[in-house]
């Protein structure tokens, strides 16, 4: 039996890649509804630019990031209401700061969304916010990094429309303080929340995604008449800028395109005299979630 396709999957998909109306049905259908897959079918028929996994944001709202003042524990959330003017307003941003103060005092070992677990005091709060403003409030998603022997930091851009958390490890005895290292950090999130890398090293890739891209360009070469082994060449050729795009470390800068990331962190390694590395990092954007 066929799964029958909303209007709205339609729509999603469509936000998601720009393809027609119709291309984005066919291709509901012949996944089965399945909106990742529907966009890979898209992909390989050369109808979608990309594969936008984030979409286009539909909600207002904030995303919040604090770290703890002993420096061991951040975290990160996106809250989100129906309009930007009850953003803005003192109820939502002292739930904006109750949100981050709660996250902060959750047992490193517990998990994060039990701040905002039905009947919590936090649910609560948001129960009694949604009835001063007027309109829906939802926490959509929270995040936690333990520093680990590294040092945190955080970046919100556009007034809190995109967050990041990150953790940079390597960094030698005495300088977690030092201009340079708080220098390259704000650089590094400022990098992640403009550039929007997936993955934080080529390992962090699952096999799948691997294998689904080469699979996409793989069909787009089909009828190209090429060698097997010419496809080969240019199917790893496209899989490396894949790389240069959802890798961090293997982004260009923003600053300079010339510039990787990589040779950012070696540059400032070689500064402050240890060996660098972003091993993870969180980056939230208002809507993306919804």
């Amino acid at each position: 039996m066929a799964t029958a396709i909303t209007a709205d999957q339609v729509k999603n998909l469509r936000d998601k890649t720009g393809a027609g109306m119709m291309e984005c049905k066919a291709a509901l259908s012949e996944a089965n509804g399945d909106i990742d897959e529907a966009v890979t079918i898209l992909r390989k028929r050369g109808v979608a630019q990309a594969a936008k996994r984030s979409g286009r944001s539909t909600g207002e709202g904030l995303v919040a990031t604090r770290v703890s003042s002993d420096g061991r524990t951040g975290v990160i959330a996106e809250i989100n209401c129906e309009s930007d003017f009850v953003a803005r307003t003192d109820d939502f941003q002292k739930l904006v700061s109750d949100v981050t103060t709660a996250l902060l005092a959750v047992d490193a070992n517990a998990d994060p969304n039990s701040v905002i677990a039905a009947g919590s005091p936090l649910a609560l709060q948001i129960t009694a916010t949604i009835t001063k403003t007027g309109e829906n409030i939802t926490v959509s998603r929270v995040g936690r990094i333990q520093a680990d022997g590294g040092v945190l930091g955080t970046y919100l851009h556009l007034g809190g429309k995109i967050g990041v958390l990150l953790r940079v490890t390597g960094v030698p005895a005495g300088k977690e303080q030092s201009e340079e290292l708080t220098t390259l950090v704000k650089e590094l999130a400022m990098q992640i929340a403009a550039a929007s890398p997936q993955y934080a090293t080529r390992d962090a890739i699952p096999a799948d995604v691997i294998e689904r891209e080469k699979s996409v360009y793989r069909a787009q070469m089909e009828n190209s008449g090429k060698p097997a082994q010419v496809i080969d060449k240019i199917v790893e050729g496209k899989l490396g800028s894949f790389y240069g795009q959802s890798v961090l470390p293997e982004q260009p800068s923003i600053r300079d395109p010339k510039v990787t990331v990589t040779q950012m962190l070696d540059a400032a390694s070689k500064t402050l005299g240890g060996k660098l590395a972003v091993p993870e990092f969180l980056r939230f954007k208002v809507g993306e979630s919804q």
